[in-house]
Parts: C-alpha cells; sequence; structure tokens
C-alpha cells in the first residue's frame, strides 16, 4: 500500500486524476543508485495499469544494472511550462524484474495486461513487438507523491 501524501493537500491529485494523468504521459525519468551512492537518471517510456507503473528498459543498461544489485528506485512523471501548470507524480519503491530478461515474448500471464496497455500506448499497435534487448520492470509504489498546480487557480472547496 502507497503511502498516503501528507503536504500539499490542495494540490494533491485523486486517484482518478492520477489514473488518467498515467494513461495519458508517455515518458517518465527514472533515478537509481550506484554501488558508492551516486544517482543515476535516465527517461524511459512506461505504462501504468493503476497499480503498479511497468518500465521496459534495455537489459544492458546501467539503470538494469544497478536495480539488480539494489532495487530501489523513484520515478517522475511531469510536465507543464509556466508555474501554475505544473503537474506531476513520483512514485517510489522496489522495481522487481517480470518475465524473461531480456524479453522474447515467451509466455508470461503477469505480463499480457501491461504489453497490451504498453503497445497501444506508445506503438499504437494489439500486440507487445518483443526486440530481445528490453524486459520489465514492475514497480508497484510504497510512496506515491502528485502535484497538480492548476488547482491554485481554484478557490478551495469546503
Amino acid at each position: 500500500m502507497a503511502a498516503i501524501q501528507r503536504r500539499g493537500r490542495r494540490i494533491m491529485m485523486t486517484d482518478d486524476e492520477r489514473d488518467a494523468y498515467l494513461a495519458e504521459q508517455r515518458t517518465c525519468r527514472v533515478a537509481t543508485v550506484s554501488a558508492d551512492g551516486r544517482p543515476h537518471v535516465g527517461a524511459l517510456w512506461f505504462t501504468w495499469d493503476g497499480t503498479s507503473l511497468w518500465l521496459y528498459s534495455i537489459t544492458r543498461s546501467l539503470r538494469w544494472s544497478q536495480l539488480c544489485r539494489d532495487p530501489r528506485i523513484a520515478v517522475v512523471v511531469d510536465d507543464g511550462v509556466e508555474y501554475a501548470e505544473l503537474r506531476g507524480i513520483e512514485l517510489s519503491g522496489d522495481a522487481v524484474p517480470v518475465g524473461e530478461a531480456p524479453r522474447t515474448g515467451e509466455p508470461c500471464p503477469e505480463l499480457a495486461a501491461p504489453e497490451r496497455l504498453f503497445a497501444a500506448k506508445h506503438f499504437g499497435m494489439d500486440a507487445m513487438p518483443h526486440d530481445g534487448r528490453h524486459a520489465w520492470l514492475r514497480l508497484t509504489p510504497q510512496a506515491i507523491t502528485s502535484w497538480d498546480f492548476r488547482k491554485l487557480a481554484d478557490p478551495p472547496t469546503a
């Protein structure tokens, strides 16, 4: 169960707003930690299934090797240009590899829904194309923080 956001309740997204936002956004920034404690941040495409964030990462990447050693991860999805338009979500927890690595398309019931969502969102396809270079990471967040500064323009409701 994800930790409840305590600060910024006025600008916090509702669960429905969060789900809609994550369904429409395509790119996230993923932070991992090296063995000596240095952070590494890289961009990835993702999909959200309402419970977990699914990341399709190259298995020969620094990100993958760092997560194999230390599964702690933080992910930010955000947008907006002007201050009053800023909105986003930070999710954190442990990344768990799912399915074969690299992914070649072997049957894996746990990946059926995320692959269908990802293929439709990013490729406009019904089925996931596999390239033998990527594999799946699942982040079921332990903490979620969200913000939508557009709500600051609205008067608070009682």
